[in-house]
């Protein structure tokens, strides 16, 4: 599977932060959900094992998984980190998407 979706710097810095209070090995998995206020949402959580189909992005020290289907729907996408006036957050710029919500976490095709 080719790494259609990227992470990067800022995001790969800021997974590294969080992933150090959590135990060694643990990887940040990505995955797209039915639901949210435009169609799909975007899940970011934690996770100990890599199935055999993920799709594995190393960038910086750390490891993004996500599963094929959700990569059917990200792909083009990168990962960012936002840090600003509104918050600190996590941000898929998905080129798929033909809408988005205000907050940016979900989105149609």
């Amino acid at each position: 599977m080719s790494a259609s979706v990227t992470v990067s710097e800022k995001a790969a810095r800021r997974i590294g932060e969080i992933l150090k209070a959590e135990p060694a090995g643990t990887m940040l998995r990505v995955s797209v959900e039915g639901g949210g206020c435009s169609g799909f949402s975007y899940k970011f959580g934690m996770e100990r094992a890599k199935a055999a189909d993920d799709l594995v992005i190393a960038r910086d020290g750390v490891e993004v998984l996500i599963d094929p289907i959700s990569v059917d729907y990200m792909a083009g996408s990168e990962i960012d980190f936002v840090d600003d006036l509104i918050g600190a957050s996590f941000k898929v710029k998905n080129p798929k998407a033909t809408t988005s919500c205000g907050c940016g976490t979900s989105f149609s095709l």
